[in-house]
C-alpha cells in the first residue's frame, strides 16, 4: 500500500495540521510516512499545501506530482490541484470555498461543505478536520483513532479541551462522505 495526497488551501485553515496528524497516524500504526509542507508567500491568508506519503514500504522521495488524493479547501487549490490526481483518484472538496464543481470525470469526488459542517459543530477552525474525515472514511489509509490519538500527542495541555470537538468534525466529515457515496 502506498497513498500520496496533497492536502491544500488557504493559510490559517489547517492544512499543514492536518497534513501533519495524517502524518503522526501513519507513524501510530508503524507505516512509513513522508510530509512535506510549501507555503505561498504569506503565512496566513496566503496559499498553502502539504504532500503527505503512506505507505507500507520505505518512500524515496517526499515528492509527489501525481498524487492520488487532493483534500482541496479553497477554488484556488481546486484550480492547481485537480488535474495533478492521477485518474481514478479521489477529490474532497470543501464546497463552502469553492464555488465550482470538479471539472474531471475521471474522478471520484466528495463534495462536502467543511466550513459550514465545522460552523455547525461550534468552530470553523475544524473544517480541516471534516474533510480529512471524509477523507478517511473513502480512503482509510490510517484509522481516525490514530488521527485522534495524534491529536492528543500534538496539542499543548492548554488545547487539549479541543480533542472532543476534533473527534466530531472527523466523524461528521466521515458521516458526509459515506452518505454522498451510498447516494
Amino acid at each position: 500500500m502506498r497513498l500520496a495526497v496533497i492536502m491544500a488551501g488557504f493559510g490559517g485553515q489547517g492544512v499543514m495540521s492536518m497534513g501533519q496528524l495524517l502524518a503522526y497516524a501513519g507513524m501510530f500504526e508503524g507505516k512509513e510516512v513522508t510530509w512535506l509542507p510549501s507555503y505561498g508567500p504569506e503565512m496566513r491568508g496566503g496559499t498553502a499545501n502539504c504532500t503527505v506519503i503512506v505507505s507500507d514500504e520505505p518512500v524515496a522521495s517526499p515528492v509527489e506530482t501525481k498524487p492520488d488524493a487532493c483534500i482541496i479547501m479553497n477554488r484556488p487549490s481546486l484550480d492547481r490541484f485537480e488535474g495533478a490526481v492521477v485518474p481514478g483518484g479521489l477529490l474532497v472538496i470543501n464546497t463552502s470555498l469553492c464555488d465550482k464543481p470538479a471539472s474531471r470525470g475521471d474522478l471520484r469526488v466528495v463534495a462536502l461543505p467543511a466550513t459550514d459542517l465545522a460552523a455547525e459543530l461550534g468552530d470553523v477552525r475544524v473544517a480541516n478536520m471534516v474533510a480529512l474525515g471524509a477523507f478517511l472514511a473513502v480512503e482509510p489509509v490510517v484509522q481516525a483513532a490514530s488521527v485522534v490519538d495524534a491529536l492528543k500527542k500534538a496539542l499543548p495541555a492548554h488545547r487539549q479541551n479541543l480533542i472532543p470537538l476534533n473527534e466530531r468534525a472527523l466523524a461528521l466529515g466521515a458521516e458526509t462522505a459515506r452518505a454522498q457515496l451510498t447516494a
